[in-house]
């Protein structure tokens, strides 16, 4: 079924991402990581049961934010000619998801974890920017 003409569109736009470039950072991850990271490593120098399970509950907070950041890139800015020109694109998201849940940055107080986290979103956030300059 075709539209009335007055219905038809008079101009057509196109996107690569749900709305014009300038709304999705990388950054955002990686600051909600770094507080992770400075939770456990404050989380692992007190000794206050109190201190230590408010520190859990706003690492966890922080750590569900850094899933939600990039799930938002994952789903919302990256596009098939993205996946198609870095591969391991995909793989890198999953990686950093699964860093950031309950087998990671969620479930652990350990820095290292949280390093790790960083270094993923570090890899995405590279690949981030090099589609921006295309």
């Amino acid at each position: 079924m075709r539209l009335p003409r007055f219905l038809m569109p008079r101009t057509v736009v196109s996107a690569h991402c749900d709305l014009p470039c300038g709304v999705y950072d990388p950054a955002q991850a990686r600051i909600e990581a770094e507080s992770v990271k400075a939770i456990a490593e404050k989380y692992q120098s007190n000794t206050d049961p109190e201190f230590r399970t408010r520190a859990i509950l706003i690492k966890e907070q922080r750590a569900e934010l850094v899933k939600h950041h990039l799930w938002v890139l994952w789903t919302d800015y990256f596009k098939a000619p993205h996946f198609e020109k870095y591969p391991n694109l995909h793989q890198l998201f999953n990686e950093a998801t699964k860093l950031a849940g309950a087998s990671g940055a969620k479930g652990s107080v350990d820095p290292a974890v949280a390093d790790q986290l960083l270094g993923k979103i570090e890899e995405i956030s590279k690949i981030f920017w090099e589609t921006k300059q295309a």
